[in-house]
């Protein structure tokens, strides 16, 4: 698994305390320049669209159903974990066994975290559910104490059959559809593919200073104190999980 709890992370440094800004100008000016970058973005929503045309195209490759997976009453298949809908998207969570909840991943919790509503999925007959890469036990304590509410299974089990062929212990999004009681996939995804998730990047994206992260082309003086290596983390520890420990839960993960 990638060692992600070896730097701190967060902000490198303080942000100037003058921070750059755009050009000032008058209305008419500014609606312009937004015209003008609106082509692009149109361009870039039509090309997205075609992106999803052809992955909706795709060919697709039958994997076992009855593959284990551990959740709250015991052994159960993916079949099972299709919950009876059509379709299936698992978001495979990395894990580091024995560690805390401050040395879990920070991109698993960043994307998790976002994911509150499955309504909306249910009603195109598609579940949700994290499969955990490591133990039941261990992994749903941190479910808990970070607060989701979405299923959550170990696909430990069956990694090697699941992930056939695919390096074990990274991030990663996988889509399945159902017929009958075969299940086959048909699309996945890992890395910077899981910002479908994430609609804090999204938003960041749209404001000026966009993610503040180094690699990112911005202007000369914006502000890119967040780290590459850890952009998702303060203090030693993923950002979302201050909040539940001010609400006084414990990140021990042991029995």
């Amino acid at each position: 698994m990638t060692d992600e709890t070896a730097n701190p992370g967060g902000p490198v440094g303080d942000a100037p305390e003058v921070l750059s800004l755009p050009a000032a100008v008058d209305r008419a000016t500014f609606e312009a320049e937004l015209d003008r970058l609106r082509v692009r973005e149109k361009a870039h929503t039509r090309a997205g669209d075609a992106i999803a045309a052809a992955r909706r195209r795709l060919p697709m490759v039958e994997v076992d159903a009855n593959s284990e997976l551990i959740g709250p009453d015991g052994p159960l298949t993916l079949l099972d974990a299709c919950e009876g809908r059509r379709q299936l998207i698992a978001y495979y969570f990395m894990w580091h066994p024995g560690h805390p909840a401050a040395e879990q991943c920070q991109g698993c919790t960043w994307c998790t975290t976002q994911v509150a509503e499955l309504s909306y999925l249910h009603s195109r007959d598609i579940s949700y559910a994290v499969l955990s890469q490591g133990p039941y036990d261990e992994s749903v304590r941190y479910r808990d104490f970070m607060g989701w509410e979405m299923p959550w299974y170990s696909a430990q089990p069956s990694l090697n059959e699941l992930l056939a062929g695919r390096e074990i212990g990274t991030m990663r999004l996988v889509c399945y559809v159902r017929d009958g009681d075969r299940v086959f996939e048909t699309y996945w995804t890992w890395f910077r593919g899981v910002e479908a998730m994430d609609y804090s990047y999204a938003l960041m994206d749209l404001t000026v200073y966009g993610r503040q992260e180094q690699w990112e082309d911005s202007p000369s003086g914006w502000p890119q104190q967040w780290q590459p290596e850890a952009p998702k983390r303060i203090n030693g520890r993923p950002i979302a999980q201050w909040s539940r420990l001010k609400a006084g839960r414990s990140d021990d993960l042991t029995p």
